[in-house]
């Protein structure tokens, strides 16, 4: 049993929410702090001392001070998610890493977005058109990493998802979840 409550850094616009929703799908308590990353709450010597890059997710649940959000995700599930075989876990960090390292460089990067977002988007509504979730019929850690980079997609870039049929069906599958609402949509 958890003797302190987990605390989660974050910002206003950042990945701290994503760490959030899985939290949230967890049911874990948990403290948010906010940071004010304006007035450089973030480079202060205290927060430096849970992440020395200053940025924003970290965690600290009283056993692990963490940073980076796929990281964090990948520590929840281990810690605190479902019971499951390694051959799922590393499923799951695949789809972890995908979010982190392709789709966000490819989707997020202005120089990348237009070649980048039908190689990635396309094959992606593919997968979904015949299943609910990335790794079959269950919900689950990966469907947090790459589901919240996908809601930022109209948010931050205006982008139009009609062309993607199956993603779209699985954001509103994401976005219908009362933890999702409590976190990234939330914002």
């Amino acid at each position: 049993m958890m003797q302190n409550k987990l605390k989660l850094y974050g910002a206003p616009r950042t990945r701290a929410a994503i760490a959030q929703w899985y939290l949230e799908e967890l049911k874990i308590p948990y403290e948010y702090v906010q940071l004010d990353m304006k007035r450089g709450e973030n480079l202060a010597a205290d927060f430096r001392a849970i992440n020395p890059f200053g940025k924003v997710p970290a965690i600290d649940d009283g056993k692990v001070t963490l940073w980076e959000s796929g990281a964090i995700l990948l520590y929840l599930d281990r810690a605190y998610g479902p019971e499951k075989s390694e051959g799922d876990r590393a499923l799951d960090t695949q789809w972890v890493h995908f979010a982190n390292a392709t789709l966000a460089v490819g989707l997020f990067v202005d120089d990348r977005r237009e070649k980048e977002t039908p190689r990635l988007l396309e094959p992606l509504n593919q997968i979904l058109g015949d299943r609910n979730y990335l790794t079959g019929s269950v919900f689950g850690v990966a469907d947090v990493a790459v589901g919240s980079l996908l809601f930022y997609l109209p948010i931050f870039f205006k982008m139009d998802l009609s062309d993607y049929p199956a993603v779209q069906a699985y954001m509103k599958r994401l976005g219908d979840r009362p933890a999702f609402k409590a976190s990234v949509g939330a914002r």
